[in-house]
Formats: C-alpha cells, sequence, structure tokens
C-alpha cells in the first residue's frame, strides 16, 4: 500500500466534503488507494428486501459491466448470506485475488454491502474494510436526505403514486437495534395499495411503535394514511401518550371526513418493559414467549374516524426478557393469506434475528398468494430484551 492511508475521521471528512451524491464514489477511491483495490462497488438492497442494485460511481470506475446496473435476485445469494449473517465473507476471485464482501449496517438496517477486490487480504486489511463499511452507512444515513440518488437505487420496480405517498410515510430504517430490543418491520404492497403503515421512534425512556391501516385502496388510501399518521406523529411529537395519540388521530379523521382507519399504539417503558397499548379496531398481537405462539387478548375499541361514540382505553401489557411481539395488519391474515399457518412461522424463525422474521413471514404471505396481495401485508416485530443495565428485581410481582 501507498500513502493515503486515511484515518476514519479522515475518510468521513473526505466525504462530507464531496457533493452528497458522490460521497460513495470517495469511499471507493479511498480503498482503491489505500489497498490497491482493483473494484469497489456498493449493492443496495432494494425497496422490498428482494434484490440488490449495484451504485454505479460517477466516473464509472466503480462497476465498468454492462451487466451490473441488472438488479441480483437476493435470495440465495451470496449477498444474502452476507446480510443474514452480518459478517464478512471473503473467497478466491478466480484469477489470483480475494473477493471481500462486508455489510453496510447501521444500527441492525441492512443498507446494502460492500464488495472489494483484492490482491491480498491479511487480517488488518479486512478489518479496515470493514471500518471503512461502518463509516460507508454512516456516510449513505446523512447524504439521503439531500439527494435522491439512493431512493432511485432502491427502486427496482415502477412506483405508482400511492406507493410513492406510502413510502414516505414509513420510517426512513425498517430496523433498529437498542439494549432493551431490536424490532424490524416490513410491508409488501398490494398490487392496489391498501393503505398500510408502520412508524416508531424512540426516545430517553420510551419506545413508541404503531401499526395502521387505512381502509379503502390506491391513492385514496394513501392520503388517509398520511393525514393519520400526520396526526400520530403530530401528538407523539408533543409528548401525548398513547390515549392522546389515539384521540388525535380519530379527531383528524373525523375533522377531515376522509374515512375509517384502524391502528394499535404501544408506548413501552424502557425502564420496567410495561408497554401501554391502545387497539382500534386492528388484529391482535401475537407473542412468543417460552417456545409458545399466542394471541395477546386484548379489548378492541372502533377504528379511528368512527362516526359513534368512541371512548379509547388504554391496556397494559408486560414485556419479560426474551419475549418476541409480532404486530401485523389484516393482509397478514385474510384471503389467500389465511392459508398460512402464523403461529407455526413464528415459532419456526423464533431463533432468527427480527429482520430475517419479518422476511420469513412476508416470503410466506407472498407465496399462499401466489406474489398477488390483494391488500397490504405489513408486520413489525420487537424483540424485547430488557434493561440490561438494571440490576434484577427479587421479589416483584409476576409479570403478565
Amino acid at each position: 500500500m501507498e500513502g493515503g492511508d486515511l484515518e476514519l475521521g479522515e475518510l468521513l471528512a473526505a466525504a462530507e466534503a464531496a457533493p452528497p451524491g458522490e460521497s460513495v464514489d470517495v469511499v471507493a477511491h479511498d480503498l482503491q488507494k489505500r489497498f490497491g483495490a482493483e473494484r469497489v462497488s456498493f449493492l443496495f438492497v432494494d425497496l422490498i428486501g428482494q434484490r440488490l442494485v449495484r451504485l454505479v460511481a460517477a466516473g464509472g470506475e466503480v462497476a465498468d459491466d454492462a451487466d451490473d446496473a441488472e438488479p441480483i435476485d437476493l435470495h440465495g445469494s451470496v449477498y444474502d448470506r452476507v446480510l443474514r449473517s452480518q459478517r464478512q465473507h471473503v473467497e478466491p476471485d478466480g484469477q489470483g485475488g480475494r473477493r471481500v464482501i462486508t455489510p453496510v449496517t447501521n444500527r441492525g438496517d441492512c443498507i446494502g454491502v460492500l464488495e472489494v477486490t483484492l490482491q491480498s487480504a491479511d487480517d488488518t486489511v479486512l478489518r479496515q474494510v470493514r471500518d471503512a463499511a461502518h463509516a460507508l452507512a454512516y456516510i449513505i444515513v446523512t447524504d439521503r436526505r439531500f439527494t435522491d440518488l439512493y431512493h432511485l437505487g432502491r427502486r427496482t420496480t415502477e412506483t405508482s403514486l400511492a406507493a410513492e405517498i406510502q413510502h414516505q410515510l414509513l420510517p426512513s430504517a425498517p430496523c433498529c437495534e437498542a439494549d432493551e430490543f431490536t424490532l424490524a418491520a416490513g410491508l409488501v404492497p398490494a398490487d392496489d395499495i391498501g393503505g398500510d403503515t408502520y412508524d416508531y421512534t424512540l426516545d430517553r425512556g420510551t419506545l413508541h411503535l404503531s401499526i395502521t391501516d387505512a381502509m379503502g385502496h390506491d391513492t385514496n388510501s394513501a392520503l388517509l394514511a398520511t393525514l393519520l399518521v400526520g396526526a400520530l406523529r403530530r401528538a407523539r411529537r408533543s409528548g401525548c401518550d398513547a390515549l392522546k395519540q389515539a384521540r388525535h388521530a380519530h379527531e383528524a379523521l373525523l375533522s377531515h371526513g376522509r374515512g375509517l382507519a384502524t391502528g394499535q399504539l404501544l408506548c413501552v417503558d424502557l425502564e420496567t418493559g410495561l408497554c401501554e397499548l391502545v387497539n382500534a379496531g386492528h388484529p391482535r398481537p401475537l407473542r412468543l414467549r417460552d417456545g409458545i405462539v399466542e394471541e395477546v387478548r386484548l379489548a378492541v375499541n372502533l377504528p379511528f374516524g368512527v362516526v359513534a361514540p368512541t371512548a379509547y382505553r388504554v391496556q397494559e401489557l408486560q414485556l419479560r426478557p426474551g419475549d418476541r411481539l409480532v404486530l401485523l395488519t389484516d393482509g397478514m391474515q385474510d384471503r389467500d393469506a389465511a392459508a398460512v399457518d402464523l403461529p407455526s412461522v413464528i415459532h419456526d424463525t423464533r431463533a432468527l434475528h427480527p429482520r430475517e422474521a419479518v422476511r420469513g413471514l412476508t416470503a410466506a404471505v407472498l407465496d399462499a398468494c401466489r406474489g398477488n396481495l390483494r391488500d397490504d401485508a405489513t408486520v413489525l416485530i420487537l424483540d424485547w430484551h430488557g434493561n440490561r443495565r438494571r440490576p434484577a428485581e427479587s421479589g416483584s410481582a409476576p409479570l403478565r
């Protein structure tokens, strides 16, 4: 290796100095300079997690084969194994070099993979490639606020207006990891968009979750979902608890008369695992505890927007370390999807990261519907680890 051996901070500074659409090129060129890499490329995971798209550098130096612009099926590929395991993969490239594939992940969100071809790859070089991939994750998360390049790269099919609206309502990352929990979500849109959304945010002491289903299809349901999510976020960001969020959402739909929506709102205390929950006409959660999957028996209130006296009720659910809570919409259960034994799939995927369990559940529904969904299918999985920094209390009351 010759000069230019940038420290991580210098690499981040160089990426920041470049235009947002070229910061990935900075990382690629740095790896080429430091390690004599003959080829460096970044591959995005697409919007529904089924394929990868290779990002071509501005100067054409990162990916120079015509076929590289074509999406790559993720299932069963070496990239799939890297993303599932979150481990770096090294193999001969067939020309005397080493092909190195490294996950690019931020807080559990699998953004893609960094692929590098090197003539030599000792432990030090491999570690530095991992460091570069880690830096690349932060660079992409920052720069996608300023450019559509990364949004365009994730699209492998044409997007309708309704689908565009729906995607913009979702969190920018479908997965999040923290000391107390790991969560992941997935939304497989119907052929005629059905209005599903999910949302989450984390503040100092509370994890907020929601999963909603705006009734109707196509643009009308997307507009209704926009009103619903906007009302929920406004209430949440004003410091409202689950009950007040539900009331604000209900009043917004009533005031604007756009229709009905079901929803499930949760506020989880990060210190104790106590979850306050409001169910507005939504399918009940499923819980995996001690190897047993069962429906959480909750009272179900009326959907948001019903023109009738509606009193929403807060219910409590105590999470235990090791619990897996599965939230879903009716598209995971109705019509052809009803053929899927969801409890069995949840049980069979219990050892998987929530990110992979979500893929397993949505894939089972897609297979049952032969790839043609009549309603959106959405699932959110929460693994509760507990407050690992808090000593266990003796003599505490039994957990529900």
